[in-house]
């Protein structure tokens, strides 16, 4: 599979149809855009502190996606006849077989199934490239984002450390 192609076209329980696909470099307004319509616990629960705008090294790794490497996958919808970015999964290699995930869904999106269907997607491509672990680090108390990994079906081992879960998934 070439992930710089990988695209999915899915209806929400709710009824709100979602496209998921790889970023594009020029897709950094719709991330700018999505990033600022978070409040600050979701930004909290995935930065694990407070930031107020994306950095510019964040927009360069972002620009410099390799689908292999390093894959974002966004999930957008349709408002007014534009497209609206409501949520980002990504994963970044770390050795040759392992990489690490992370999720960011816009809070009027929550508990709609998009991060697990993120993690899906990623997880295809990741098999695809060699990738056999998923690795992530959740605050414990994000138990939103402990639920989708804990139900992901993949075998999943965790520890805690530092005030942080650490998760593995085996996608093997």
């Amino acid at each position: 599979m070439d992930a710089s192609d990988h695209r999915v076209r899915e209806t929400l329980r709710n009824g709100l149809d979602i496209c998921i696909r790889p970023a594009r470099p020029d897709d950094s307004d719709l991330l700018i855009e999505a990033f600022h319509k978070l409040d600050p616990e979701s930004i909290y629960l995935r930065y694990f502190g407070s930031k107020k705008e994306i950095s510019a090294a964040e927009l360069k790794r972002f620009r410099e996606a390799d689908f292999n490497n390093r894959v974002i996958l966004i999930c957008t919808v349709q408002q007014e006849g534009r497209e609206i970015a409501i949520a980002s999964g990504t994963y970044a290699r770390v050795g040759a077989a392992a990489a690490e995930v992370a999720f960011l869904v816009e809070e009027d999106y929550h508990r709609l199934g998009i991060a697990r269907r993120l993690l899906t997607q990623l997880g295809k491509i990741a098999t695809d490239a060699g990738i056999r672990t998923f690795l992530a680090e959740v605050l414990p108390h994000n138990t939103a984002m402990l639920g989708v990994f804990g139900r992901c079906g993949w075998p999943m081992t965790t520890h805690t450390a530092d005030g942080t879960t650490h998760i593995t998934l085996d996608l093997a």
